[in-house]
């Protein structure tokens, strides 16, 4: 059964409910991650979505910050909502499809501002949430599972517009790049956007604080889609779609996609 799958930190759902909207429409992938929707659950405008065909929807709410949700065409149960370093956040929600594929939404911590764990707890608990989710894949393995969400690093030096510049910036520095690889490895996580374009600068964010953000583009690859190498040789067509970021009032962040044949 093919189905494309999109991820997206949508940034407040309920403020850019037509963006969500206008994607459905037009990229109309029959599954689409949400990350930081910013509103409990059960205000999300799920009729709103509904009216376009994606009937089931799962995820996790907070008032004003962090979400997760998953919106779908195809039926989906949910299987786990995981509460890594104990944080009390909605970062986390996982359904099963019809064909045992388990899709995993994730929502990293993004760090605070100062890439030292022992003056910034934020920092500290993005790096124990990372570990935690290692730690996870490590006690159970992942097998037909495809994993997408705001990861909220940047790990290779193409995934940022100056690696030397960011090497000191929180979502590049060496020790979160460290901690994202050791949750890939213990997966066994396929980074699939990447299999599929292995080569040039790739970006998913942009910051709103520069005035022209497609002339200056400096941006970072914080949104990934990972798969398990038993499903990852069925994915392709994976792209970015980079001028969703110049749609009126729009998030910082713009969807991965990719096509799965299984």
């Amino acid at each position: 059964m093919p189905f494309t799958l999109a991820t997206w930190n949508i940034n407040s759902v309920r403020l850019r409910a037509p963006l969500v909207e206008r994607l459905l429409r037009e990229a109309a992938p029959d599954v689409l991650c949400l990350q930081e929707c910013k509103s409990p659950f059960e205000k999300i405008p799920h009729d709103r979505f509904r009216a376009l065909g994606y009937r089931w929807m799962l995820g996790r709410g907070q008032k004003s910050y962090n979400g997760v949700a998953i919106l779908s065409r195809l039926p989906i149960e949910e299987v786990s909502a995981l509460d890594h370093a104990g944080l009390g956040h909605a970062r986390h929600i996982a359904g099963r499809l019809e064909n045992g594929v388990v899709i995993h939404n994730f929502y990293v911590p993004a760090g605070g501002d100062v890439p030292d764990r022992e003056v910034n707890l934020k920092f500290g608990q993005k790096l124990d949430y990372l570990t935690d989710m290692r730690d996870a894949f490590r006690a159970e393995p992942p097998r037909r599972s495809i994993l997408v969400g705001d990861l909220n690093v940047a790990p290779r030096e193409d995934d940022v517009w100056s690696h030397r510049q960011l090497l000191r910036v929180v979502s590049h520095t060496p020790v979160e790049v460290a901690h994202l690889g050791e949750a890939q490895e213990a997966g066994a996580w396929v980074d699939v956007t990447r299999a599929h374009i292995p080569e040039g600068r790739l970006y998913s964010w942009w910051s709103y604080r520069a005035p022209d953000w497609r002339a200056a583009d400096k941006g970072r690859r914080l949104d990934h889609l990972w798969a398990t190498p038993d499903i990852a040789g069925a994915a392709h067509s994976s792209r970015v779609l980079k001028d969703v970021r110049g749609w009126e009032q729009p998030s910082d962040h713009v969807p991965v996609l990719a096509t799965f044949e299984v």
